[in-house]
């Protein structure tokens, strides 16, 4: 059945708990505990997934997780804790714990009892080992510990008795959620391999649930290990790994049981996968961003926020959803935040209903006439100052949901009297446009998550507007000071209510300025039978992201009884 209404108003009362705030932050695990969410049934003798790397591997066997390409990155290296980015909850792994003191020292409470794959124990050294190595070779610096990117570099990170403590230059709070999805190496086997990144990791000695049983060059078969420090919570007793599908073949395989779970595009999953077995075949897509419409803010007539205004009430956003995910994907809020999920971080005067913006055509044309747009002889608007408006709209060859989002857009405001044309081009030109800003509008992803200054803030922050070289968030080139001062202050704050405060600036520019147009939801895919297993996260159990927690959702999996 379909999944939509994913997020329930629980989610919305530990929202606060955000990630910088103060004093630990266990409570998903004891939340799921009390609900009795984890599967009883028995063990599950085999899951068929897809396989994480691609072709171009080789048939390398590599689990390096520093490496650009392995065979899973997954299954066998653990982090130090799980968010969840749907509601932001925290998930206990490596680590049991963690304390802010102010935003400049991090400490972590390391799980005792834990061993490596080999049975050696696994300690708060490898830990500071983990995060040092990244210091010595900054291309596996991922979490982004050793710079100052949104947030003040480190600079030490120790290990003592079973604790590693992180001291930072400055305020680093917006650095936890990478922090705690570091995945965590061995001194012992990582220790003399220098530069990690090179390493070609064969016999990997690791801390997760599954261990290497067998790769033939396109097959990867992972065993339990029933040594594992939460054996009680896997029941999967093999995981098989093969093959990279285009969206036909993944709906041929999940229809036949070849594949189990897929977070693949699957266009139109309830006629291709659901309906011929609907108590079998399930999906379920809760929101993991926001396609939004993307203008470039220095050039007319984008440059004027009446017209982004007018805009705004010019999109037909249901229709667009429609097109472009089948109507699967909800109409997203204009305040940036996808709701009702993060709602509780609306600032007063905003209820969540009214920060979706309606498709009202003749209030559209309103605002134009208003801001000054008069249509010509020709029947296209014109700017103020009489000089004509010509948009190309560009579009990246290939997306098809990017390609039907498009279509609608332009016959929307060729509606309101706006000539404009799509140009669909190679995703990689349409990149260098990006980096340029040689472009007048665009489809864009807008990031959500719990780190705000790295998700909200790099879509408005002057911080982010790409470079020549590279793209980054803030596409449209907007710029406010304002904005610039909240996303800093979110790097440093440890303060639920602060935190709401410093979001709320974000959202009342979203609101009023319009720098992008939020269109519909960006889905996070999990497509899944209950044949063999059951407990997969869902819009009943929203207790993990289907596409991006799966270390979470397997401790969750059992047998149908």
């Amino acid at each position: 059945m379909v999944e939509r209404r994913a997020l329930v108003a629980a989610a919305v009362a530990v929202l606060l708990l955000l990630p910088g705030c103060a004093g630990s932050r266990v409570a998903n695990e004891r939340k799921l505990a009390r609900s009795g969410a984890v599967a009883t049934g028995g063990d599950v003798a085999q899951l068929n997934l897809a396989a994480e790397s691609d072709a171009s591997i080789g048939g390398l066997v590599n689990y390096n997780p520093f490496a650009p390409k392995q065979l899973t990155k997954t299954w066998l290296y653990e982090p130090l804790m799980i968010q969840n980015s749907l509601d932001c909850t925290v998930t206990p792994w490596l680590a049991t714990g963690y304390r802010w003191q102010g935003a400049k020292r991090l400490t972590f409470d390391i799980r005792p009892g834990v061993t490596w794959s080999d049975g050696s124990p696994f300690t708060a050294a490898d830990v500071a080992f983990t995060f040092n190595l990244a210091k010595k070779y900054p291309a596996m610096d991922t979490a982004g510990v050793w710079n100052d990117i949104f947030g003040a570099k480190a600079l030490s990170v120790t290990a003592t008795g079973e604790q590693v403590v992180f001291e930072f230059s400055g305020d680093a709070a917006s650095k936890f959620t990478s922090i705690i999805g570091q995945l965590i190496v061995s001194e012992k086997q990582y220790g003399s391999v220098g530069d990690p990144t090179q390493y070609v990791d064969e016999k990997p000695v690791a801390t997760g649930p599954f261990s290497v049983d067998r790769y033939n060059g396109r097959r990867l078969e992972l065993v339990r290990r029933p040594d594992y420090w939460q054996a009680d919570k896997i029941k999967v007793q093999r995981l098989v790994l093969e093959g990279n599908y285009d969206a036909n073949q993944a709906a041929l395989k999940l229809r036949t049981g070849g594949l189990d779970f897929y977070t693949g595009e699957l266009p139109n999953p309830q006629k291709t996968f659901v309906d011929p077995d609907p108590a079998t075949n399930h999906f379920w897509y809760p929101a993991n961003g926001i396609t939004v419409l993307a203008p470039n803010l220095t050039a007319k007539p984008f440059d004027d926020v009446r017209f982004r205004e007018a805009l705004a009430h010019g999109l037909d956003k249901e229709s667009a959803s429609l097109k472009a995910t089948y109507g699967i994907m909800d109409v997203a809020s204009q305040s940036g935040l996808t709701l009702p999920a993060k709602q509780a971080l609306l600032p007063p005067g905003y209820p969540a209903a009214s920060t979706v913006v309606p498709f009202d055509a003749g209030k559209a044309n309103q605002l134009l006439d208003a801001a000054g747009y008069a249509k010509g002889p020709d029947g296209f608007r014109r700017n103020p100052d009489g000089s004509p408006i010509a948009i190309t709209m560009s579009v990246q060859a290939g997306f098809i949901d990017y390609e039907a989002t498009a279509d609608e857009v332009v016959a929307n405001l060729r509606d309101l009297g706006l000539d404009i044309k799509a140009n669909k081009a190679a995703p990689d030109s349409v990149d260098g446009q990006k980096k340029s800003g040689d472009f007048q509008l665009m489809i864009n992803y807008m990031a959500a998550g719990c780190d705000y200054a790295n998700g909200m803030g790099a879509t408005l922050s002057t911080g982010t507007i790409p470079t020549k070289t590279e793209i980054k968030g803030n596409i449209g080139r907007y710029s406010s000071p304002p904005v610039d001062e909240a996303v800093a202050q979110l790097t440093g704050t440890t303060d639920p209510d602060r935190t709401k405060e410093l979001v709320g600036v974000l959202v009342t520019t979203m609101m009023t300025q319009y720098p992008v147009l939020p269109l519909f939801y960006a889905p996070a895919r999990g497509i899944y039978r209950t044949d063999k297993a059951v407990g997969w996260p869902s819009a009943k159990d929203p207790y993990a992201n289907p596409q991006d927690n799966p270390r979470l959702w397997i401790t969750h999996l059992s047998a149908p009884k």
